[in-house]
């Protein structure tokens, strides 16, 4: 084996992204938890496949988790790829299609993207949750976090509203939430710190990669629930670990993601990587 991979970054959420537009590419699970390991391989929250768009769409984007499985939907990586493809044509306005669907991603600058995420789904059947709840308001707590307000954004995230980080233990938290019964599909667990209408301060324990410098779709997923709540506005500044992300959920129920892509290193995988 002998793969050509860029490795690519958004506010230190970060990818190995593969070019699977010459010919097909299909990664067993062992491998791709290889790949993302970073001691013994490359390292990254999530493997991107990139693979022929259609006549709506530039480039049809894959998503595997560090674990192996395949998520929906990643806003970190989707303006990571709409740079890329942004590079190699020369246009501003790039279709990214994904299994949730298609997201147009607008370049606003060098390394500024801006991603249209879609409208959230806000009943409890399309989070998934395994019964009949209010989203709003799960029936949810573990040690000292409860309450959560639950979406989806192409995949399902969780929302727990906390006074701060100091004593959360998230590293015991997260994996216990993540695979809790209430989610058939398992969930983004996030951990939010509203600091004011305009700002929030959040971390993610993401389903099937554990705790990231920054995750998109749970930065729209935090607006979105805390808008719900009456806590913010419908526009505000999302800090994660990484980096700052700006969320503008519009009036027409579209969740717009601004932020930073960047091309860390390119190099190539062999059967030793």
């Amino acid at each position: 084996m002998s793969l050509s991979f860029t490795k690519m970054q958004g506010a230190g959420n970060d990818f190995v992204v593969l070019d699977a537009r010459p010919a097909p590419l299909s990664l067993p699970a062992p491998l791709v938890r290889h790949i993302a390991d970073r001691r013994f391989g490359v390292g990254c929250d999530q493997l991107i496949i990139m693979e022929p768009g259609d006549s709506s769409a530039d480039v049809f984007m894959r998503i595997l988790n560090a674990d192996g499985t395949e998520s929906g939907a990643c806003g970190n990586a989707t303006r990571c790829v709409a740079a890329l493809i942004a590079e190699e044509s020369g246009a501003r306005e790039i279709g990214v299609r994904t299994v949730a669907g298609l997201l147009r991603a607008e370049i606003l600058g060098p390394g500024l993207v801006e991603v249209d995420m879609g409208t959230p789904k806000l009943g409890w059947e399309d989070v998934p949750v395994a019964h009949e709840a209010d989203t709003l308001h799960l029936s949810l707590g573990l040690g000292p976090v409860s309450d959560p307000a639950a979406c989806s954004m192409g995949n399902p995230h969780v929302t727990f509203f906390v006074d701060g980080f100091a004593h959360l233990p998230i590293d015991t938290l997260g994996p216990k939430l993540e695979t809790h019964r209430l989610f058939p599909e398992r969930a983004n667990i996030g951990f939010a710190h509203v600091e004011s209408p305009e700002r929030i301060r959040l971390r993610v324990w993401e389903r099937g990669a554990g705790l990231t410098l920054a995750c998109g779709s749970g930065a729209c997923a935090t607006l979105v629930n805390a808008h719900r709540r009456g806590l913010t506005g419908r526009r505000a500044t999302i800090t994660m670990d990484g980096g700052e992300l700006l969320i503008t959920w519009r009036a027409d129920n579209h969740v717009l993601m601004r932020g930073p892509a960047e091309t860390v290193f390119t190099g190539t995988l062999t059967e030793a990587a």
